[in-house]
C-alpha cells in the first residue's frame, strides 16, 4: 500500500469514527432491503471449494459445469467481505441440467455439483455468521422439458430444450407457491428473487408474493423484471441504460442520469445483469480503457440512489457479449484494480444512512462532468465525477450546503473550503471521482495533519525496518566470511 492509499483510509477512519459500525448495527435501526449492497454471482462459476461433487465438470468447456459450489463460496467469503458487500445472490439452486441453474429439473432437490444440502446449510451459516444476507434464485419458466413436473402440470414449450408452464393454470400456479414456500422455510433464506416471471399476471405474482411473507416476514422479495407486483425491489431498464451511456465512453451525453432524481429508492441499480452483456463488453467495443471507465463508474453505481447490484468478475472487468462466454470461472489470481475501491465506496456507503437513504438533488451535469448532493438533516455529501477528457471545475453555491463549510474528500484526500468569491470550487483532473463530506470548516485541520503524521511516522517505521533488517543481514554475511 503506498503512502497516498494509506492517507486516504486513514482519513476515512478518522472522519467516519461516529459511525465506525455499520448505521443498522444498534438495536434501534431495523436494517431493510435499500440498506444493502448486492453482489451477484452463479454458484459454478465462482469458486470450487469440495472436489467430491466435481462430476463431470470440465473448467475449459464454458457450456459444462465448472465445479463452482457452496463450499466454494464460504472459502471465498473474505473476498465478498472485503469489497464491503452486505448481500449476496447466489442465483437458482435447484436441480438443474445446466451451469447457471436457469434449466431446472426439480424444485425440490438442490443441484449435485453444488453440494449437498448440509454444504448449503453451512454456507448460509457461515455467510450469516458475517452479517451478510443470502438471495436465492426461482425461476418461474424456462425449466428443462425433462422436468419432473413435466408429465403432470400443462406447459407449452419453450426455447431449446425448455418449457414455461402455463402461467394462468390454477394447478400450475398451486404447485409453484407450496414449492417456493416449503424451500423459504426449510432454508434460512434472507431473500427470493423471482425470475422469468413474464407471463404471470400482477394477481398471481402477488399471491405468491403473500405467502412467501406470510412464511417469512423479514424475507426480502426481489424481481428480475421490471413489474408491477408488490416485489421489495426491481430492475429499472431505464437507469441501468443511463448507466452504461453516461459511463461507456469519456465525454458522453450524460443527460440520462438527471432521472435519478424521480427514481425510485428500491430500483435496483447495476451496469449490467448476468443474463446479458457484460459492461465491460460495452467498454471494448468503444475502444475504451475499461479500468478507467469502471472506476468512474462504480462511484456513481454506490451513490446514486436506489439498491447497487454488481455481478461477480466486475472487479476484474470481466468480458463478454453472452453466455457462456460472460460466465467465466472467476479467477482469483488475476489482478484486481478495482477490488479496493470497490471496498472503499462500499464502506462509506454502510456507514452513512443519508448516502443510503437520503435526499437526491443533482447540481450539475454536462457533458460527463456531474455533481450532485446525498443529503438529509444529520450530513451532507457532495459527489464529483469528472468523465471528460479536461479538468472541470463546478462553483457550488454555499445556499446548497451553508457557509464556513470544509468538504472532505474520502477517496483523493482532496480539501474545498470557501472563497473570496463566495463559492466552493469543486475542481477534479480527467477521469477522476471524488465523494466530499461536508463538514463545519473550524480552520486548523487537526484530524488531516493527525492523519499525515502517522502516515510518515508509520513510513519512517518502514524505512527504518528495512534498513535494520538489511544491517542485520549484512553482519550475518561478514560474521559467515570470517568462519
Amino acid at each position: 500500500m503506498n503512502v497516498k492509499r494509506l492517507l486516504s483510509v486513514m482519513m476515512m477512519v478518522i472522519l467516519l469514527v461516529p459511525t465506525a459500525l455499520p448505521s443498522w448495527a444498534s438495536a434501534e435501526t431495523k436494517r431493510t432491503l435499500n440498506d444493502e449492497s448486492i453482489y451477484d454471482l452463479l454458484v459454478d462459476r465462482f469458486n470450487n471449494g469440495d472436489g467430491q461433487n466435481d462430476i463431470d465438470t470440465d473448467t475449459q468447456d464454458l457450456s459444462a459445469f465448472n465445479g463452482g459450489d457452496f463450499s466454494g463460496i464460504a472459502l471465498r467469503l473474505q473476498h465478498i467481505l472485503d469489497m464491503g458487500f452486505t448481500a449476496v445472490s447466489i442465483g437458482p439452486v435447484f436441480q438443474t441440467a445446466t451451469y447457471d441453474g436457469s434449466e431446472v429439473l426439480d424444485y425440490t432437490k438442490l443441484e449435485k455439483h453444488f453440494g449437498t444440502e448440509e454444504d448449503f446449510k453451512s454456507m448460509l451459516k457461515e455467510l450469516h455468521d458475517k452479517d451478510v444476507r443470502v438471495i436465492a434464485d426461482f425461476p418461474l419458466a424456462g425449466v428443462s422439458k425433462d422436468h419432473v413436473w413435466a408429465n403432470k402440470l400443462s406447459f407449452i414449450q419453450g426455447k431449446g430444450n425448455t418449457i414455461d408452464w402455463k402461467a394462468d393454470d390454477a394447478d400450475v400456479q398451486r404447485n409453484l407457491e407450496e414449492t417456493m414456500v416449503d424451500f423459504v422455510k426449510t432454508f434460512e433464506l434472507d431473500g427470493i428473487r423471482l425470475t422469468k416471471t413474464e407471463g404471470y399476471s400482477k394477481e398471481v405474482l402477488d399471491q405468491f408474493i403473500a405467502s412467501l411473507k406470510k412464511a417469512s416476514p423479514d424475507l426480502y422479495i426481489l424481481s428480475d423484471e421490471e413489474t408491477d407486483a408488490a416485489v421489495d425491489a426491481k430492475p429499472n431498464n431505464s437507469s441501468m441504460e443511463a448507466l452504461r451511456k453516461s459511463f461507456v465512453r469519456v465525454n458522453p451525453d450524460s443527460s440520462q442520469i438527471n432521472q435519478f432524481e424521480t427514481g425510485e429508492p428500491n430500483d435496483l441499480i447495476q451496469f449490467d445483469q448476468l443474463t446479458g452483456p457484460r459492461f465491460t463488453y460495452n467498454i471494448v467495443e468503444q475502444r475504451m480503457f475499461p479500468p478507467t471507465r469502471w472506476k468512474v463508474g462504480v462511484t456513481a453505481l454506490f451513490t446514486l440512489p436506489g439498491i447497487p447490484v454488481m455481478p461477480y468478475g466486475t472487479e476484474i472487468a470481466v468480458n463478454g457479449k453472452e453466455a457462456p462466454e460472460s460466465h467465466p470461472l472467476f479467477n482469483f489470481k488475476t489482478d484486481m484494480e478495482l477490488k479496493e475501491l470497490i471496498g472503499d465506496l462500499n464502506t462509506l456507503r454502510n456507514q452513512s444512512n443519508t448516502l443510503r437513504n437520503g435526499n437526491f438533488k443533482m447540481l450539475h451535469n454536462q457533458d460527463g462532468y456531474i455533481v450532485y448532493k446525498v443529503y438529509d438533516d444529520e450530513e451532507s455529501w457532495i459527489i464529483a465525477i469528472n468523465n471528460t477528457s479536461e479538468t472541470q471545475s463546478y462553483a457550488l453555491d454555499p445556499e446548497e450546503i451553508g457557509s464556513k463549510k470544509r468538504l472532505r474528500g474520502l477517496l483523493d484526500n482532496d480539501q474545498i473550503v470557501e472563497t473570496e468569491d463566495d463559492k466552493y470550487h469543486v475542481v477534479l483532473d480527467r477521469e477522476m471521482a471524488e465523494i466530499y463530506l461536508v463538514k463545519e470548516d473550524k480552520g486548523f485541520n487537526i484530524p488531516y495533519l493527525i492523519a499525515s503524521i502517522m502516515v510518515y511516522v508509520l513510513f519512517l517505521s518502514f524505512l527504518w525496518a528495512v534498513w535494520r533488517k538489511g544491517r542485520k543481514a549484512r553482519q550475518e554475511r561478514k560474521a559467515a566470511a570470517k568462519k
